[in-house]
């Protein structure tokens, strides 16, 4: 996951404003937040819930008389998947899959922020147990943790313009059908390269920033954008798309461009713990749980 990019582009008002001023945007993102939860089998009709595990493959409950506490840390300023409300209480997405997986497990847990940079040095020093902060599993950081299987993937998506008849549904690219139409990507990016090989004939234009990728789009410059689902989805629900556009195909999660996918990192060796998350986070998405979050924080969905 481009971390980076995507945090920018969610934190820049925040970041900028008072104090007084980022609790009252976080404020106003929560309240957006549905009120009612969709159950499973509408969000299945309404809207794609990703699912990371084999249905057919079952996953016994481990052996879990040794654990007695799970300590996880986090960050506090990536909303939605994780931040601090205006009283200090931590939320997000990736703070309510630990607190479900808590519930689950029938274990204490306690849920800590840290900064980004004390993450893996704090699971190494054995001062916190599991790290839950949209980490994402690349070979360096496999290098220091273990993981769990991904609970979440961060795909590329197109988006284009809303067709005027909204009841139509935005037609999946389609290589041959591209040839010849612009399509713009954020320049020296992992969703160029993918362009470049796997729709050979259109007309790439890049862009230095996301927000200029979206201004061209919502200007015409370009038929279609092609970027990081996860962003593009905020992007989508907020207000500066003002409903212009919607995704179009996808999703694409080829790992060589967009990476293995977002796991919960325990300490090198630490099995019993790793087994006891997976065994979690299977039973959170059959029972529906993990739906019920999905949707909860990704109103408009990034699958």
């Amino acid at each position: 996951m481009d971390r980076a990019r995507l945090q920018k582009h969610t934190l820049r008002r925040l970041r900028r404003g008072t104090a007084a001023l980022q609790g009252l945007a976080l404020a106003c993102y929560v309240a957006l937040l549905p009120a009612v939860l969709p159950a499973p089998s509408v969000a299945a009709e309404n809207l794609p819930v990703p699912s990371f595990w084999d249905p057919q493959r079952r996953v016994e409950k481990p052996e879990m008389s040794g654990l007695r506490l799970i300590r996880f840390i986090t960050e506090d300023d990536y909303p939605p998947f994780n931040f601090a409300l205006p009283d200090g209480a931590l939320t997000g997405f990736n703070v309510e899959i630990a607190r479900a997986i808590c519930d689950e497990l029938k274990i204490p847990c306690t849920i800590q922020p840290r900064r980004w940079d004390t993450l893996l040095p704090t699971i190494a020093e054995g001062r916190a147990d599991a790290v839950i902060a949209s980490l994402a599993m690349t070979p360096q950081n496999r290098a220091q943790l273990d993981f769990t299987a991904p609970y979440y993937k961060t795909p590329a998506r197109f988006a284009g313009l809303r067709p005027a008849d909204p009841s139509r549904p935005l037609p999946a690219p389609d290589p041959e059908a591209l040839v010849g139409e612009a399509v713009g990507v954020e320049a020296k990016s992992a969703h160029e390269a993918f362009l470049r090989a796997y729709f050979p004939g259109v007309t790439i234009r890049t862009y230095d920033s996301a927000t200029a990728l979206r201004a061209a789009l919502k200007a015409r410059e370009v038929k279609l954008i092609f970027g990081d689902g996860v962003s593009m989805a905020l992007w989508l629900n907020g207000t500066d798309a003002a409903d212009c556009c919607g995704m179009a195909g996808g999703p694409y999660t080829e790992s060589r461009y967009f990476g293995e996918g977002i796991g919960i990192g325990v300490r090198k060796g630490n099995t019993d713990l790793r087994r006891a998350l997976d065994y979690a986070l299977k039973r959170l998405y059959e029972r529906g749980v993990y739906a019920d979050l999905y949707l909860k924080f990704f109103p408009v969905g990034f699958f």
